[in-house]
């Protein structure tokens, strides 16, 4: 591992300064993904900012019904918080399906959202990889490519977005508060992320040393369930396949309040928004979810051997939505 230098700034300006000075420079958080990056020699940084000092480690729940979440909450406690399990099942759901106890005990919120895809050869510094060395090419493209993208891909990179939290944040409609050497701002979490394009290095649109401070949901709306489900190839400690994560309210059998998000599909958590129009004043049955799921995939462009995504993301966010249409809201743990 190359050697770094290390500081642990107590608030968030002086952070944001070190990185502004030192433009080689990274946050550190749990560690659970730039470390391991760092081994790997992906990630070569002159300076690591340590941000296990910072006060943005509590959640708290807003006079308007909102919840406020510190960027530094750990996701086994963001997961156990009674106000999430009671409020944003979705939320709690999402964070127990990813990872190991051990790393979300260590794993941030910031940090997850931040986290880099875990494509093969994005890993491999041996191998051409356009989102690591811009303009070295895609071989997953014609190589290794079952676990990557069917939506939102381009000819220079293939790569998902591992988080399962995102997607579940997608469906939530989170804010992301930060700090750059600019000031503060706010960005929608559907907002934050970008699509590979012509620039699969440019994974999300926050500002060189821009610090993401916390993350806030909006009160729950009235009379919603919510839920999340992922399909992976082991029943722990794997990533998704495919997941969905959705808020849904039904009154007379008719679908009144629809949000849904896809993982493991794309760069970014997919909001599915063709689904949501298709759905929103319409029945509740299962016939109308998958046929909602069918017009949000037609834009899906599968490779040859990840083409079974599609319809098990079709099937998975079908059931989902149908069961919380009729009132079963038990996480089930799915593989494949």
């Amino acid at each position: 591992m190359k050697e770094f230098a290390y500081h642990r700034p107590t608030d968030a300006a002086s952070a944001v300064a070190l990185l502004a000075q030192s433009p080689g420079a990274r946050y550190l958080a749990g560690g659970t993904n730039l470390v391991d990056l760092m081994k790997l020699g992906v990630e070569t940084p002159d300076l690591l900012v340590d941000l296990g000092a910072l006060p943005f480690t509590t959640v708290e729940p807003l006079t308007d019904g909102g919840l406020c979440i510190g960027a530094g909450v750990r996701n086994s406690d963001l997961a156990a918080h009674p106000y999430v399990r009671a409020h944003h099942p979705v939320l709690s759901q999402a964070l127990l399906s990813g990872a190991s106890g051990q790393l979300r005990n260590a794993a941030t919120v910031g940090g997850n959202l931040l986290q880099r895809t875990r494509c093969l050869y994005f890993q491999d510094v041996t191998k051409p990889c356009n989102k690591r060395l811009p303009g070295t090419g895609c071989p997953a493209r014609t190589g290794v490519h079952r676990d990557l993208a069917v939506l939102g891909a381009s000819g220079h990179c293939v790569a998902t977005h591992p988080s399962d939290l995102a997607v579940a944040l997608a469906a939530l409609d989170a804010t992301v508060d930060t700090l750059s050497a600019t000031g503060p701002r706010t960005l929608s979490i559907n907002r934050l992320h970008r699509l590979p394009g012509n620039h699969p290095d440019h994974e999300h649109r926050l500002l060189p040393g821009e610090l993401i401070l916390s993350v806030g949901l909006p009160a729950p709306a009235p009379d919603t369930r919510s839920g999340y489900r992922k399909v992976r190839d082991r029943a722990s400690f794997a990533f998704a396949l495919a997941s969905a994560a959705a808020v849904l309210a039904v009154e007379d059998g008719r679908v009144t309040h629809v949000a849904l998000a896809l993982g493991a599909l794309a760069a970014k958590p997919w909001r599915a928004t063709t689904a949501e129009q298709a759905l929103l004043g319409g029945p509740a049955t299962e016939a109308a979810f998958g046929r909602a799921l069918d017009l949000e995939l037609t834009a899906a462009e599968p490779l040859p051997g990840n083409g079974f995504k599609v319809p098990l993301a079709r099937n998975l966010a079908t059931r989902l939505l149908t069961d919380l249409a009729t009132g079963e809201q038990a996480p089930r743990r799915e593989t494949r």
